[in-house]
């Protein structure tokens, strides 16, 4: 009997100031979902959350609701109930050689990566050596039906991948949907964990509105869930580096092992600009 993955992905901030590209995913073990799911949805009834979770909504009234729902979500994780990617590019590290295509389709190219290398998926099998299928929850994508289509296609096809052969990964393109994030509370929490970093990493917590010498609320609020956030994985990872690919340890296999991972996209041909780095 197949095992299924069901994974969530969300993308940020496509040009930040030091930091660009955020891809976010979540896989949970279609055996685990309605678990998973069910704590999510009860942790938010008790705080009478009733509308979507986001990172653009932070707010100091709201602070110690969001910490509770990270709480929450991290246990999760930690319990390896729910694995967390997170996949960024550094502004110094300027792609070179690129065709007018590519960087027309840069988007959905970078997303392609995420997918086929963000989860380990490759090394699935020290779990299970049976057939598994992958099932994605993409939130809406800002393109085109086109553009979208010819997407899925690529990702079905990485069924035909050496790698994901080898591993007895399949890919079904009827299993590759767009969904609303108002509906999945999964993806809320993504939002919210892949907002805080693309806003410690830009040092957006830094930011003063015009004329003013403080800082505002929000943005006061929003650096404290992030700390909490970044204690909750160092508690998993102690000195988890934020900014930097996280390791594998000598076993390339805790790609997929590893319960929260980041992933700093080099590209292969690159020029260094180093006016381009955080103060």
């Amino acid at each position: 009997m197949a095992t299924e993955f069901v994974i969530y992905t969300d993308e940020s901030v496509k040009d930040g100031a030091y930091f660009s590209n955020f891809y976010g995913g979540v896989l949970v073990r279609s055996r685990d979902l309605l678990r998973v799911t069910a704590q999510l949805s009860d942790c938010k009834a008790e705080l009478n959350l009733h509308g979507e979770l986001k990172w653009t909504k932070v707010t100091e009234n709201y602070l110690g609701k969001y910490k509770t729902v990270m709480d929450a979500f991290f246990d999760l994780i930690a319990a390896d109930l729910a694995k967390v990617r997170i996949m960024f590019t550094n502004n110094t590290y300027v792609p070179q050689g690129l065709t007018s295509e590519q960087r027309q389709s840069e988007y959905h190219r970078l997303y392609y990566q995420f997918i086929k290398h963000g989860f380990g998926l490759a090394f699935s099998n020290e779990e299970h050596d049976g057939p598994k299928r992958v099932r994605l929850n993409m939130d809406q994508m800002p393109t085109s039906r086109e553009e979208t289509a010819k997407f899925k296609s690529f990702i079905e096809a990485l069924s035909r991948n050496p790698e994901m052969r080898r591993a007895n990964v399949d890919f079904d393109r009827q299993q590759i949907a767009e969904v609303d994030s108002k509906n999945h509370d999964l993806l809320q929490c993504l939002d919210v964990v892949l907002g805080a970093m693309t806003f410690r990493l830009n040092n957006l917590h830094l930011v003063k509105p015009e004329g003013q010498y403080r800082r505002g609320k929000r943005t006061v609020a929003k650096e404290k869930l992030f700390k909490h956030i970044s204690a909750r994985v160092r508690v998993i990872y102690p000195h988890f580096n934020i900014g930097e690919s996280t390791g594998t340890q000598g076993d390339l296999a805790n790609r997929w092992r590893h319960p929260y991972r980041h992933w700093k996209l080099v590209p292969r041909n690159h020029d260094r600009d180093m006016t381009r780095t955080k103060p």
